[in-house]
């Protein structure tokens, strides 16, 4: 009998309708809600590109202020929220914490989650507003330092760095953070995307299917891949040992981090604008050790894939973890950042998914055996 075609990994199978991103792979577009993410970074709070994905429309200055007044006044933790992350093992990974803390956050929600005209996900922020803060508290508890009250005055990515580090970011460093947090915040059926998709599908509430999300998103194929840019910058130490590193590691058949994408078949657009950011930091900071590492790596290996015919592009991890380490943000936040980031593009999925939904159940090809004869436990 001839097996049947099937798409490993889903690879091209298109699982359902969104309105929601569009990512132009050939030409390495990415668009929210038809918008370009350049026009949405360029002019938009990380809160405006929340309750686009949301509500599927930019506010208006009235809709905006009230709705960022709502997801700032729930910035705060309660004192059992706290108490877990104080309670956190030291040597686990704050993922960990992030996801548990919310599957804890939904017993605080009265949920109306059978069909969408009824779900109040759009309502109950928690789960958006409050990931900065947990990710911001735990680093601070590791240190051994206290929790530091949001400030309500800030913009989502300025407060995190301040409760972050415990003093105001300087206002170019606050709009950098949050215009990261727009970059990160929405890209498709991505693995955790779609993971929270079909956990919404059974009628699950918004917070356990983002729990599930991330989840998926601590997986060392989907985040974290910024952390390993760093580590590889780090390994080679200096811009001139890049291209001895670069044919090494070809040799080898190792993998560059950052370097391609499964969707990109050019420059990620949002590690355009991310390299932008990172060399006026730089700059700023007179710290050019990674982004000279960086250019050089993309310089040297790109060529070296261009020769075999097979262009390969930086993707938006490249140069983020730079980025983020000149920001004074620690390597294990990496990760807790693309969640908080991603969150609010997690709940616009759950939310589109409840309208005619029909919950996931794919087919699976059987591969195993038929027919064994069945042995008594007294005779194996």
């Amino acid at each position: 009998m001839e097996k049947p075609d099937y798409a490993k990994g889903l690879e091209g199978v298109i699982a359902a309708e969104s309105r929601i991103c569009y990512i132009d792979g050939q030409q390495g577009k990415l668009y929210y809600m038809g918008y370009s993410i350049e026009d949405l970074v360029e002019q938009c709070s990380f809160e405006e590109i929340v309750y686009l994905l949301l509500y599927r429309n930019l506010p208006t200055g009235s809709e905006l202020d009230g709705f960022s007044e709502r997801m700032r006044s729930f910035r705060a933790l309660p004192e059992q929220v706290k108490q877990m992350i104080h309670a956190f093992p030291t040597g686990a990974h704050p993922m960990e914490l992030l996801q548990s803390v919310m599957a804890y956050l939904s017993s605080y929600v009265q949920h109306k989650i059978q069909h969408s005209a009824t779900c109040n996900c759009r309502d109950t922020l928690h789960q958006v507003a409050q990931m900065a803060t947990v990710a911001a508290t735990y680093a601070r508890y590791r240190d051994g330092n206290d929790y530091i009250e949001p400030r309500d005055d800030l913009s989502h990515g300025a407060n995190f760095l301040y409760m972050l580090r415990g003093e105001e970011p300087d206002p170019d460093e606050g709009e950098i953070m949050d215009n990261c947090l727009i970059l990160h915040a929405e890209h498709g059926f991505n693995a955790s995307t779609f993971t929270s998709r079909v956990v919404a599908s059974t009628l699950s509430t918004c917070y356990s299917s983002i729990s599930a999300a991330m989840g998926s998103l601590y997986g060392s194929l989907h985040g974290g891949a910024n952390e390993r840019v760093l580590k590889m910058v780090d390994a080679i130490g200096d811009k001139s040992k890049v291209e001895k590193w670069v044919d090494n590691a070809l040799s080898k058949k190792q993998k560059v981090m950052g370097m391609g994408h499964r969707v990109y078949k050019a420059k990620d657009p949002r590690a355009k604008v991310i390299e932008k950011y990172l060399q006026d930091l730089s700059d700023r900071k007179n710290n050019w050790r990674d982004y000279e590492i960086l250019k050089e790596i993309e310089r040297v290996f790109g060529n070296r894939m261009k020769d075999k015919g097979k262009p390969i592009y930086p993707n938006v991890d490249f140069f983020s973890g730079a980025l983020y380490r000149l920001l004074g943000i620690p390597t294990i936040l990496f990760t807790p950042i693309f969640a908080v980031a991603r969150v609010g593009g997690w709940l616009a999925h759950i939310l589109e998914q409840r309208e005619g939904n029909r919950i996931y159940r794919p087919k699976s090809l059987y591969v195993g055996k038929k027919d064994l004869p069945f042995v008594p436990l007294e005779k194996r």
